[in-house]
């Protein structure tokens, strides 16, 4: 039972480092916008494309690389998902122009997509309602740490190097470390009911998979929120290194790295905070962890109003800081929530509609406050999105979950550490 416990803390470790390549990647291009834009003649608008053609491939990819991890194994997806997006990181960094960067960046989408909901339902299925918000929080402070240092490696690099020798360094770290993965990572051992559960995700098929997940209001409700806090996250992560840069007049180092360590130091606090709450509150109250997430967001959604209209950069740091707290706490509970409702056959299925649903809402909101930002303005879009968030809160606030996690088994593996 003790090895079983820490091998799934090792899966979690493992997991970490997979999740912190795969933000790393992502925010080194964003930390270096502006030599893109001055290297190969971009537009604002073409700017906020090539995040969107990312996204919007991530998303449609999403729901079918969350069914294949329901009926294929976790392991296999994890492994080939991050030596494709790695081979694709690589590929950024030779392309000759606009064409080709939109390209590999798109295809990068579809192969990022399919880690994330094989990731988190292996983390659940290793980890018990004891640990599975504490579990699931610190596999995502490895992408907070990613994006800190994708702002600073991609800043820096860019400055001294040229923005494309990062993508080849990361380009190549990520593809020898798929290959360490694919030693360490087993997926967990198959009881009769997942193998029952296995089977009706091979008889039923990814349409009918869907559907029975969308057929409630509460599983439609929380992937509405989700969505909603996709949009913040994604405007955040592309225009914020620019937004300090042209409002402040940072440098590309200084701008990369206030863009992203306040935030994600926040963050990182939000998950241990809202991991613990929600694991104490969850084995005592069906909407412990529900309400966990509803008070995240009700933090978030004002203090991005403030980022968004804060004339000193003080006052800016504090309030990314205090939203990385919201941010954190409501990450460390979407899957376990999601466990609260679906079973464990549909797990990476429902966690890649979210995912579905949150890259459209955030390619959206990326490609508008390009196309926005001489009018409305980066602030005053931060300003819109922070209202979307509060609305978020209130909808969670009155949502009504199970009393129990009927609809999902106890894991092979028990984790309790009491």
């Amino acid at each position: 039972m003790k090895s079983r416990s820490r091998y799934a803390w090792m899966v979690v470790a493992c997991l970490w480092f997979v999740w912190l390549l795969n933000y790393l990647d992502r925010q080194a291009f964003y930390s270096v916008f502006p030599l893109l834009q001055s290297n190969l003649r971009l537009s604002d608008f073409q700017l906020g494309l090539l995040s969107t053609s990312f996204l919007w491939v991530y998303a449609i990819a999403s729901p079918l690389a969350g069914y294949l991890a329901d009926r294929f194994g976790r392991k296999n997806i994890i492994v080939m998902s991050l030596l494709i997006w790695s081979l694709m990181t690589w590929a950024t960094g030779k392309a000759r122009n606009f064409q080709e960067l939109l390209w590999a960046r798109g295809l990068m989408g579809v192969s990022e997509a399919a880690y994330l909901p094989a990731g988190l339902a292996m983390i659940a299925d290793y980890h018990s309602e004891s640990t599975r918000s504490r579990a699931t929080g610190l596999h995502f402070s490895g992408g907070y740490l990613g994006i800190v240092l994708g702002g600073i490696a991609g800043g820096w690099i860019g400055e001294h190097y040229g923005w494309r020798r990062a993508f080849v360094v990361l380009g190549i770290i990520g593809i020898a470390y798929a290959l360490f993965a694919a030693g360490v990572l087993h997926d967990s051992p198959t009881s009769p009911e997942q193998k029952a559960n296995r089977t009706r995700v091979e008889k039923s098929g990814v349409i009918a998979s869907l559907r029975e997940l969308c057929s409630t209001r509460v599983f439609s409700t929380l992937t509405v929120v989700f969505g909603l806090m996709s949009m913040a996250n994604w405007l955040i992560y592309t225009w914020m290194p620019i937004y300090l840069y042209e409002r402040f007049h940072m440098s590309l180092l200084s701008a990369g790295f206030s863009a992203t360590f306040y935030i994600q130091a926040g963050s990182i606090g939000g998950i241990v905070l809202g991991g613990i709450l929600a694991d104490r509150w969850g084995s005592r109250w069906a909407r412990g962890r529900l309400l966990t997430q509803a008070a995240g967001l009700a933090l978030v959604g004002p203090f991005l109003c403030i980022v968004g209209v804060a004339a000193s950069p003080v006052l800016l740091f504090v309030a990314l800081a205090v939203f990385g707290i919201g941010r954190g706490a409501y990450d460390s509970n979407c899957m376990p929530v999601l466990c609260q409702i679906a079973r464990p056959g549909l797990r990476a299925t429902g966690y890649g509609f979210f995912n579905f649903v949150g890259t459209v809402a955030g390619g959206a909101i990326a490609a508008a406050a390009g196309a926005m930002k001489s009018s409305l303005g980066l602030g005053g879009i931060m300003e819109v999105v922070g209202i979307f968030l509060l609305v978020g809160a209130f909808l969670l606030f009155r949502l009504q979950l199970p009393a129990v996690e009927s609809v999902c088994s106890t894991p092979v593996s028990a984790t309790s550490e009491n």
